[in-house]
Protein backbone atom coordinates (compact mmCIF):
# COMPACT_ATOMS: atom_id res chain seq x y z
CA UNK A 1 0.00 0.00 0.00
CA UNK A 2 2.66 2.86 1.03
CA UNK A 3 4.55 1.68 -1.97
CA UNK A 4 1.32 2.49 -4.48
CA UNK A 5 1.11 5.70 -2.31
CA UNK A 6 4.08 6.94 -2.65
CA UNK A 7 3.98 5.91 -6.83
CA UNK A 8 1.29 7.85 -6.98
CA UNK A 9 2.60 10.85 -5.04
CA UNK A 10 5.36 10.71 -7.58
CA UNK A 11 3.66 10.24 -10.77
CA UNK A 12 1.14 13.10 -9.90
CA UNK A 13 4.22 15.49 -9.44
CA UNK A 14 5.71 14.45 -12.58
CA UNK A 15 2.42 15.17 -14.18
CA UNK A 16 2.10 19.48 -12.52
CA UNK A 17 5.49 19.67 -14.04
CA UNK A 18 4.62 18.55 -17.15
CA UNK A 19 1.65 20.48 -17.40
CA UNK A 20 3.23 23.61 -16.33
CA UNK A 21 6.21 23.15 -19.30
CA UNK A 22 2.84 22.66 -21.11
CA UNK A 23 1.62 26.53 -20.70
CA UNK A 24 4.94 27.60 -21.18
CA UNK A 25 6.25 28.30 -17.78
CA UNK A 26 10.24 27.46 -17.97
CA UNK A 27 11.18 25.86 -14.71
CA UNK A 28 8.45 24.62 -11.71
CA UNK A 29 9.28 23.47 -8.63
CA UNK A 30 6.73 21.70 -5.80
CA UNK A 31 6.56 22.71 -1.70
CA UNK A 32 4.46 22.38 1.17
CA UNK A 33 3.22 25.15 3.03
CA UNK A 34 4.90 25.25 6.08
CA UNK A 35 5.24 28.66 8.00
CA UNK A 36 8.41 30.71 6.62
CA UNK A 37 11.17 32.14 9.06
CA UNK A 38 9.49 35.96 10.21
CA UNK A 39 12.12 37.76 12.26
CA UNK A 40 13.46 39.38 8.99
CA UNK A 41 10.32 40.45 7.99
CA UNK A 42 10.09 41.56 11.55
CA UNK A 43 12.30 43.89 11.85
CA UNK A 44 12.26 45.40 7.94
CA UNK A 45 8.51 46.42 8.65
CA UNK A 46 9.71 47.63 12.37
CA UNK A 47 12.32 49.42 10.54
CA UNK A 48 9.82 50.93 8.20
CA UNK A 49 11.84 50.09 5.28
CA UNK A 50 8.41 49.41 3.58
CA UNK A 51 7.68 52.85 2.97
CA UNK A 52 4.09 53.30 1.97
CA UNK A 53 3.68 49.82 1.22
CA UNK A 54 1.41 49.74 3.96
CA UNK A 55 -0.57 46.16 2.65
CA UNK A 56 2.76 44.30 3.55
CA UNK A 57 2.12 45.05 6.81
CA UNK A 58 -1.76 43.76 6.75
CA UNK A 59 -0.57 40.90 4.74
CA UNK A 60 2.42 40.13 7.14
CA UNK A 61 0.50 37.25 8.93
CA UNK A 62 -0.56 35.23 6.40
CA UNK A 63 2.91 35.69 4.18
CA UNK A 64 4.59 33.76 7.30
CA UNK A 65 1.49 31.49 7.22
CA UNK A 66 1.11 30.33 3.50
CA UNK A 67 -0.91 27.28 4.81
CA UNK A 68 -3.89 29.93 5.58
CA UNK A 69 -3.29 32.00 1.60
CA UNK A 70 -5.63 28.88 -0.01
CA UNK A 71 -7.48 27.01 2.96
CA UNK A 72 -7.11 23.24 1.95
CA UNK A 73 -4.00 23.56 0.09
CA UNK A 74 -1.22 22.03 1.31
CA UNK A 75 0.99 22.48 -1.59
CA UNK A 76 2.29 25.10 -3.68
CA UNK A 77 3.47 24.08 -7.32
CA UNK A 78 6.04 27.00 -7.88
CA UNK A 79 6.67 28.31 -11.74
CA UNK A 80 9.31 30.81 -13.41
CA UNK A 81 8.50 32.06 -16.48
CA UNK A 82 11.77 34.26 -18.28
CA UNK A 83 11.27 37.63 -19.31
CA UNK A 84 14.80 38.80 -20.48
CA UNK A 85 15.57 40.71 -23.23
CA UNK A 86 19.06 41.13 -24.57
CA UNK A 87 20.88 44.94 -24.59
CA UNK A 88 19.11 48.13 -24.08
CA UNK A 89 15.40 49.01 -25.08
CA UNK A 90 14.54 48.50 -28.71
CA UNK A 91 14.95 51.50 -30.74
CA UNK A 92 14.78 53.40 -27.55
CA UNK A 93 15.71 56.78 -28.51
CA UNK A 94 17.22 60.15 -26.55
CA UNK A 95 14.18 61.88 -25.83
CA UNK A 96 12.89 58.28 -23.77
CA UNK A 97 13.39 57.51 -20.17
CA UNK A 98 14.78 54.40 -18.63
CA UNK A 99 11.92 51.52 -18.48
CA UNK A 100 12.65 48.08 -16.42
CA UNK A 101 12.71 45.47 -19.09
CA UNK A 102 9.95 43.78 -16.98
CA UNK A 103 7.10 46.11 -17.96
CA UNK A 104 8.86 46.56 -22.15
CA UNK A 105 5.62 44.62 -23.02
CA UNK A 106 2.52 43.30 -21.98
CA UNK A 107 1.38 43.48 -18.56
CA UNK A 108 2.95 39.92 -16.86
CA UNK A 109 -0.11 40.05 -14.28
CA UNK A 110 -2.29 38.84 -17.45
CA UNK A 111 0.04 36.81 -19.23
CA UNK A 112 1.21 35.30 -16.20
CA UNK A 113 -1.84 34.95 -14.75
CA UNK A 114 -4.06 33.22 -17.91
CA UNK A 115 -0.79 30.56 -17.87
CA UNK A 116 -1.48 29.87 -14.02
CA UNK A 117 -5.20 29.79 -14.87
CA UNK A 118 -4.60 27.04 -17.39
CA UNK A 119 -2.11 25.43 -14.85
CA UNK A 120 -4.75 25.71 -12.13
CA UNK A 121 -7.41 24.21 -14.50
CA UNK A 122 -5.50 21.23 -15.09
CA UNK A 123 -4.38 20.75 -11.59
CA UNK A 124 -8.20 20.50 -11.33
CA UNK A 125 -8.29 17.50 -13.86
CA UNK A 126 -5.93 15.76 -11.64
CA UNK A 127 -7.98 15.84 -8.62
CA UNK A 128 -7.48 18.99 -7.22
CA UNK A 129 -10.44 20.65 -5.31
CA UNK A 130 -11.16 23.77 -7.20
CA UNK A 131 -12.31 25.81 -4.18
CA UNK A 132 -8.80 25.73 -2.82
CA UNK A 133 -6.81 25.81 -5.95
CA UNK A 134 -5.93 29.51 -6.54
CA UNK A 135 -3.00 31.07 -8.00
CA UNK A 136 -1.05 34.37 -8.15
CA UNK A 137 1.51 36.26 -9.63
CA UNK A 138 3.42 39.42 -7.79
CA UNK A 139 0.17 39.87 -6.14
CA UNK A 140 -1.66 38.93 -2.38
CA UNK A 141 -0.20 37.60 0.63
CA UNK A 142 1.94 34.90 -0.89
CA UNK A 143 5.64 35.07 0.50
CA UNK A 144 7.23 34.03 -3.50
CA UNK A 145 10.62 33.80 -3.35
CA UNK A 146 10.53 31.96 -0.24
CA UNK A 147 8.36 29.59 -1.88
CA UNK A 148 10.19 29.08 -4.98
CA UNK A 149 13.70 28.49 -3.08
CA UNK A 150 11.76 25.90 -0.79
CA UNK A 151 10.67 24.27 -4.11
CA UNK A 152 14.40 23.93 -5.22
CA UNK A 153 14.08 26.44 -7.74
CA UNK A 154 16.50 28.96 -6.60
CA UNK A 155 18.66 31.32 -3.98
CA UNK A 156 17.79 34.43 -2.73
CA UNK A 157 20.62 36.95 -3.74
CA UNK A 158 22.27 40.02 -2.02
CA UNK A 159 19.47 41.72 -3.88
CA UNK A 160 16.62 39.97 -2.54
CA UNK A 161 16.08 38.99 -5.76
CA UNK A 162 15.26 35.23 -6.30
CA UNK A 163 17.99 33.87 -8.78
CA UNK A 164 17.63 30.29 -10.81
CA UNK A 165 20.74 28.42 -12.12
CA UNK A 166 20.45 27.94 -15.97
CA UNK A 167 17.90 31.32 -15.71
CA UNK A 168 19.12 34.01 -14.02
CA UNK A 169 17.17 36.71 -11.95
CA UNK A 170 14.92 38.09 -14.87
CA UNK A 171 11.64 36.35 -14.36
CA UNK A 172 8.21 36.07 -12.58
CA UNK A 173 7.45 33.91 -10.16
CA UNK A 174 3.62 32.60 -10.40
CA UNK A 175 1.96 30.27 -7.30
CA UNK A 176 -0.87 27.62 -7.54
CA UNK A 177 -2.22 26.21 -4.47
CA UNK A 178 -3.44 22.73 -4.45
CA UNK A 179 -4.69 19.92 -2.26
CA UNK A 180 -2.82 17.55 -4.80
CA UNK A 181 -1.02 14.80 -2.92
CA UNK A 182 2.67 15.93 -4.63
CA UNK A 183 5.71 14.68 -3.77
CA UNK A 184 7.94 18.14 -2.80
CA UNK A 185 11.09 18.92 -4.34
CA UNK A 186 14.20 19.65 -2.02
CA UNK A 187 14.69 23.16 -0.98
CA UNK A 188 17.82 25.13 -2.47
CA UNK A 189 20.32 25.38 -0.13
CA UNK A 190 23.24 26.59 -1.83
CA UNK A 191 24.18 30.61 -1.72
CA UNK A 192 25.82 30.65 -4.87
CA UNK A 193 26.14 34.48 -4.63
CA UNK A 194 29.53 33.55 -2.44
CA UNK A 195 31.73 36.54 -2.00
CA UNK A 196 30.21 38.66 -5.40
CA UNK A 197 28.50 42.20 -3.74
CA UNK A 198 28.08 43.78 -7.38
CA UNK A 199 24.43 44.14 -7.37
CA UNK A 200 25.03 45.84 -4.22
CA UNK A 201 27.89 47.62 -5.33
CA UNK A 202 25.42 48.84 -8.65
CA UNK A 203 22.38 50.14 -6.66
CA UNK A 204 22.73 54.38 -7.48
CA UNK A 205 21.00 54.78 -4.77
CA UNK A 206 22.74 53.00 -2.04
CA UNK A 207 18.98 51.26 -1.17
CA UNK A 208 20.64 47.86 0.17
CA UNK A 209 21.97 48.84 4.46
CA UNK A 210 23.42 45.07 3.98
CA UNK A 211 23.21 42.09 2.05
CA UNK A 212 20.14 40.78 1.10
CA UNK A 213 18.02 43.98 2.82
CA UNK A 214 16.71 46.14 0.79
CA UNK A 215 15.24 49.96 1.72
CA UNK A 216 12.31 50.61 -0.69
CA UNK A 217 12.35 54.19 0.27
CA UNK A 218 15.09 54.33 -1.61
CA UNK A 219 14.96 51.73 -4.32
CA UNK A 220 14.20 53.56 -7.75
CA UNK A 221 11.28 50.95 -8.33
CA UNK A 222 9.88 51.73 -5.01
CA UNK A 223 9.94 55.55 -5.84
CA UNK A 224 8.17 55.33 -9.49
CA UNK A 225 5.94 52.81 -8.99
CA UNK A 226 4.63 52.40 -5.46
CA UNK A 227 5.26 55.73 -4.11
CA UNK A 228 2.31 58.04 -4.99
CA UNK A 229 2.89 61.12 -3.29
CA UNK A 230 4.74 64.41 -5.07
CA UNK A 231 8.55 63.48 -4.87
CA UNK A 232 10.71 65.67 -2.83
CA UNK A 233 14.02 66.91 -4.19
CA UNK A 234 16.18 64.31 -2.60
CA UNK A 235 13.91 61.75 -4.43
CA UNK A 236 13.57 63.28 -7.81
CA UNK A 237 17.66 62.90 -7.51
CA UNK A 238 17.44 58.99 -7.01
CA UNK A 239 15.27 58.73 -10.01
CA UNK A 240 17.83 59.56 -12.02
CA UNK A 241 17.13 58.68 -16.05
CA UNK A 242 14.41 56.15 -14.82
CA UNK A 243 11.15 56.86 -15.91
CA UNK A 244 9.57 52.85 -14.23
CA UNK A 245 11.43 50.57 -12.36
CA UNK A 246 15.01 49.94 -12.82
CA UNK A 247 17.23 47.15 -13.84
CA UNK A 248 20.62 48.24 -12.39
CA UNK A 249 21.41 45.49 -9.50
CA UNK A 250 20.21 42.45 -12.03
CA UNK A 251 22.36 44.04 -15.24
CA UNK A 252 25.75 43.88 -13.48
CA UNK A 253 24.67 39.75 -11.93
CA UNK A 254 27.56 38.01 -13.12
CA UNK A 255 24.02 34.59 -13.40
CA UNK A 256 22.47 37.05 -15.32
CA UNK A 257 25.41 38.12 -17.70
CA UNK A 258 25.80 34.26 -17.95
CA UNK A 259 22.65 32.66 -18.07
CA UNK A 260 19.90 35.14 -18.90
CA UNK A 261 18.46 34.09 -22.20
CA UNK A 262 15.82 35.42 -24.53
CA UNK A 263 12.35 35.07 -23.43
CA UNK A 264 9.96 32.70 -25.23
CA UNK A 265 6.78 34.30 -24.45
CA UNK A 266 5.92 37.17 -27.66
CA UNK A 267 3.64 39.21 -25.81
CA UNK A 268 6.47 40.00 -23.90
CA UNK A 269 7.85 42.03 -27.16
CA UNK A 270 8.98 45.32 -26.51
CA UNK A 271 6.20 47.60 -27.47
CA UNK A 272 7.76 50.90 -29.22
CA UNK A 273 4.58 53.00 -26.74
CA UNK A 274 6.99 51.89 -23.73
CA UNK A 275 10.33 51.90 -24.71
CA UNK A 276 10.49 54.83 -27.37
CA UNK A 277 8.35 57.23 -25.71
CA UNK A 278 9.01 60.79 -25.53
CA UNK A 279 9.35 62.24 -21.64
CA UNK A 280 7.51 66.01 -22.72
CA UNK A 281 4.26 63.69 -24.20
CA UNK A 282 4.45 61.73 -20.85
CA UNK A 283 5.02 64.55 -19.03
CA UNK A 284 1.42 66.47 -19.71
CA UNK A 285 -0.11 63.17 -20.68
CA UNK A 286 -4.14 63.11 -19.68
CA UNK A 287 -5.78 60.18 -18.37
CA UNK A 288 -7.85 58.81 -21.20
CA UNK A 289 -4.38 58.84 -23.12
CA UNK A 290 -3.12 57.17 -20.53
CA UNK A 291 -5.33 53.80 -20.63
CA UNK A 292 -5.28 54.01 -24.47
CA UNK A 293 -0.78 53.67 -24.45
CA UNK A 294 -0.19 51.89 -21.17
CA UNK A 295 -3.77 50.45 -19.90
CA UNK A 296 -2.78 46.57 -20.59
CA UNK A 297 1.22 47.22 -19.79
CA UNK A 298 3.02 46.80 -16.11
CA UNK A 299 2.88 50.76 -16.29
CA UNK A 300 -0.34 51.24 -15.64
CA UNK A 301 0.49 50.24 -11.84
CA UNK A 302 2.11 53.74 -11.44
CA UNK A 303 -0.81 54.96 -12.45
CA UNK A 304 -1.14 58.59 -15.09
CA UNK A 305 -0.28 60.95 -12.39
CA UNK A 306 2.73 59.07 -11.56
CA UNK A 307 4.02 58.50 -14.57
CA UNK A 308 3.58 62.22 -15.25
CA UNK A 309 5.41 63.17 -12.15
CA UNK A 310 8.41 60.37 -13.30
CA UNK A 311 8.72 62.00 -16.97
CA UNK A 312 9.30 65.05 -15.04
CA UNK A 313 11.48 64.07 -12.57
CA UNK A 314 14.05 62.77 -15.13
CA UNK A 315 13.27 65.62 -17.25
CA UNK A 316 14.45 67.89 -14.54
CA UNK A 317 17.39 65.78 -13.99
CA UNK A 318 18.73 65.84 -17.05
CA UNK A 319 18.36 69.41 -17.27
CA UNK A 320 20.14 69.49 -13.89
CA UNK A 321 17.79 71.28 -12.00
CA UNK A 322 18.47 72.08 -8.15
CA UNK A 323 16.37 73.78 -5.18
CA UNK A 324 16.39 77.43 -5.34
CA UNK A 325 18.20 77.72 -1.66
CA UNK A 326 20.91 75.38 -3.62
CA UNK A 327 21.41 78.55 -6.52
CA UNK A 328 21.61 80.80 -4.23
CA UNK A 329 24.46 79.40 -2.44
Amino acid sequence: MAAAISARVTSLAAQVKAAAHSVGFDAVGICDLRPVEREALDRWLAAGMHGTMHYLERQSSRRREPARIAPGANRAVVVLKSYWRSGDAPTREARAGRVARYAWGEDYHRVVGERLEDLGRMLVELGSTAACTRSYVDAGPVPERELAQRAGLGWIAKNTMLIAPQLGSFTFIGTVFTDLPLGVDDPFEADRCGTCRLCLDACPTAAFPSARVLDATRCISYLTIEHRAVFEESQRELVGEWLFGCDECQDVCPWNVRFAHEASEPRFTPRIEVVAHDLEELAALDPVEFERRFGDTALERAQCDGLRRNATAVLANRRGDRPARQLED
